[in-house]
């Protein structure tokens, strides 16, 4: 049995070990009402992807962590200057200057409110989140931009407070380790592997 694809990094360079490529073999389909007559066949994949974070994988280690980074503009010369970007940016969007990583897990804690939201009834293909699945729009005091996630448990409403939950026991590293709860849910109410 061949081993699935990994990656790992080394004097920066990608080192890649194992199958990324796995195939079936086709199989018929075949019409019932039609003494099984031939209509085509499946062509089964299985492909392995590599994503790069680059300068975000600051971000996404973090949620894993327990902490929500965010991204500040200290340019002094930016008009901008001490603007606060959730989601986390690399480059200021005015001055283009690199941005300084914040950790504002305690803003989102104390300030988190539901901006807008969406309850979405179906998903498109790969979805993993339980449906249906409440997206909410996040405004944070101190931020000048406003985050996408989803509600994990309770019903959203405009202007609620929400608290931050992050999946450390068994994390993605995909912004699915980041959701969120109404302000005073308990701990035992949190979804399997979730922590404040």
């Amino acid at each position: 049995m061949s081993m699935i694809g990994q990656v790992h990094v080394k004097n920066n360079q990608y080192k890649i070990k194992g199958d990324f490529h796995h195939f079936t073999p086709n199989t018929p389909i075949r019409n019932a009402d039609d003494a099984w007559k031939l209509m085509g066949v499946t062509n089964p994949r299985d492909m392995t992807y590599m994503h790069s974070y680059g300068g975000e994988a600051l971000f996404f280690e973090s949620l894993s962590q327990g902490r929500l980074m965010a991204t500040r503009c200290d340019n002094p010369k930016c008009e901008t200057k001490g603007s606060i970007y959730q989601p986390f940016r690399i480059h200021c969007p005015d001055c283009l200057a690199k941005m300084t990583p914040i950790d504002m897990t305690n803003i989102a804690k104390k300030t988190a409110k539901v901006h807008t939201f969406m309850v979405c009834e179906r998903s498109g293909a790969f979805n993993i989140l339980d449906k249906p699945i409440k997206f909410i729009n996040i405004e944070f005091d101190g931020v000048c931009t406003i985050l996408m996630s989803y509600l994990s448990v309770g019903e959203p409403k405009m202007g609620m407070r929400v608290v931050p939950i992050f999946q450390t026991l068994d994390p993605t590293y995909t912004i699915l380790d980041l959701a969120w709860v109404p302000d005073g849910t308990e701990a035992d109410q949190l979804p399997k592997g979730f922590s404040f």
